[in-house]
Order: structure tokens, then sequence, then C-alpha cells
């Protein structure tokens, strides 16, 4: 199923099941929880979810919001694509030796289509495609082999950069990643099942419709299970937790092909759907 977030035209938010070019409202199915509410209880719930018939609206008639509210923690590792991993160390970034995780922090997510902006502060605004995934339970020190048991589903994810706050002015990569709006997920969840194998996706990221970045999900030096393990040795994962899992080569830091206001950066994954938002100056 596809699931998501929406506001209506009286300012109600609901919760649907996309269908074509269409939400139907499966609110009540859902007995009213939120996205995020409901994840450890997809498959208890999925029958209803999947049959409800409430009503319908054209998807071009609702605002899509971020599907994932409220999540405790936004996790995202570092150069986890190979190549993108080789042009960072062109760049005189070496490369990790292990996972490298830092935080997203949960108030830089965005709605699907909602305005990034562009800091007062930067001339360096870089964007990052990415596959986000969402946990459905309770997790601590699962192993590699039953990690993927964790995920209730998928999003399309754009890591919104700061380069020179990120690079220069912290000394982590958490500045530099957690700037107000950036942060865009959805455009709605993808449920695990509709997804064969997550590590053969065609990612791509277009400005303005040129392609800066068109890569498959197979480059990953970490896999999903091993990030999930890795991470729950760690911490407990909590239902509606996201992790994004890494972008291929193709960022503008390279180049300084840096994003300005009037930019629109598409986002999509072969499955998930695709993400639009606009470059607004602050």
């Amino acid at each position: 199923m596809r699931l998501a977030r929406f506001r209506t035209a009286d300012g109600a938010e609901r919760l649907g099941r996309v269908e074509g070019d269409g939400v139907v409202d499966v609110t009540e199915a859902a007995g009213g929880a939120s996205l995020t509410a409901i994840l450890s209880r997809l498959d208890e719930l999925g029958p209803a979810l999947a049959s409800a018939a409430g009503e319908t609206r054209a998807l071009a008639d609702v605002t899509l919001l971020n599907p994932i509210d409220n999540p405790q923690k936004v996790l995202a590792i570092g150069m986890n694509y190979a190549e993108h991993a080789a042009e960072a160390a062109q760049a005189g970034i070496p490369t990790p030796t292990s996972q490298f995780w830092f935080n997203k922090q949960v108030s830089s997510l965005n709605d699907p289509f909602g305005e990034i902006v562009k800091p007062i502060e930067s001339d360096a605004l870089d964007y990052e495609v990415e596959l986000g995934v969402v946990i459905g339970m309770r997790t601590r020190r699962i192993a590699k082999a039953d990690a993927l048991s964790a995920v209730a589903g998928y999003v399309v994810a754009n890591d919104v950069s700061v380069r020179d706050w990120l690079q220069k002015l912290s000394p982590t990569f958490i500045l530099g990643k957690g700037w107000d709006t950036h942060g865009p997920l959805g455009p709605w969840l993808t449920t695990a099942d509709e997804i064969a194998d997550p590590h053969v996706l065609r990612m791509t990221l277009t400005v303005n419709g040129e392609v800066r970045q068109d890569h498959l999900t197979d480059d990953m030096i970490y896999d999903i299970a091993d990030q999930i393990s890795y991470l729950s040795t760690v911490m407990t994962l909590m239902p509606g937790d996201v992790l994004l899992t890494g972008t291929p080569q193709g960022i503008g830091a390279p180049t300084g092909n840096f994003l300005k206001p009037g930019d629109v950066v598409r986002a999509e994954i072969e499955g998930l759907g695709a993400i639009e938002n606009r470059v607004v100056a602050e």
C-alpha cells in the first residue's frame, strides 16, 4: 500500500491510501490515529486499510504532508555509496572505515512539495537524493538476518545540506544537516511488502529538469540490514524512526553547482514516487 498524510481544502489532516491519481480516506479505518501511531500495527490493520471505502479525492485537490509525523529520530549515514565516497575523497574528505552516522533534526523535516529555504548565512546549499527507511517496530540488537523485518516501509528523501556549515563552521555534520525545511520526505509511505528488493531501485535527482544524480541503490557500502543491525546495537529504534541510507555521486559540492532561489529540485525513486521542492530565499 501507499499511505499518505494529507490536508484537505478546509484544513483537516487525514490519512489516505493512494490509488492512481487519487487518495482514499482511511482515517476511520485507522481508528483516527496518525500514520506514525499505527506503524507497529500495520500487519493487523492492513486488511482494513486496504479495503476501506472512504471518500476519494484527487491528489491534485489535497496537500500531501510529510508522511511520518513526529518521529523520535531521523538518522542519516554519510558516504555510504562507493562512487559518492570516491567523489568526496577527491574533495579531501576521507572515506570512513565504519558506518558514519549523524542525526538530522526532526525540526528539519518538510513536506514532499514544501519549499526549501536557502539560509541567509550560506551560499552552499546542496541536494542529496536518498532512500528513506521507516522503522515499524521497537528494535534493539537485532541480527542482520532479521533486520529487514523491522522495516515498515520506504520514502523518498532529499538530505538537503548546508555545505559551508557542514565542512567549515561545525566540527560535526549535525549543524550542516539540520536546518529547518532541509528534510523533505514523501510523497507517501510505500509499505515494505510492495518492494521486493530495496537495493535495486533507480534513484534520480533533477534541478530545473537537469539530471544531477542517477544511480541504483545497489552501490551501498553498508546495506539496509547492516545499518539497522548496527544502529540497534547502540539504541532502541522506534516505530516512525527514519533512516536515510546514503546518496549516490553527483552532488553539487565538487563543482560548486549549488542550489539557488527559484530552483526546483525533484527527487524520485523507482516504485516510491517523487518529491519536488522549490528553493526560496529566507
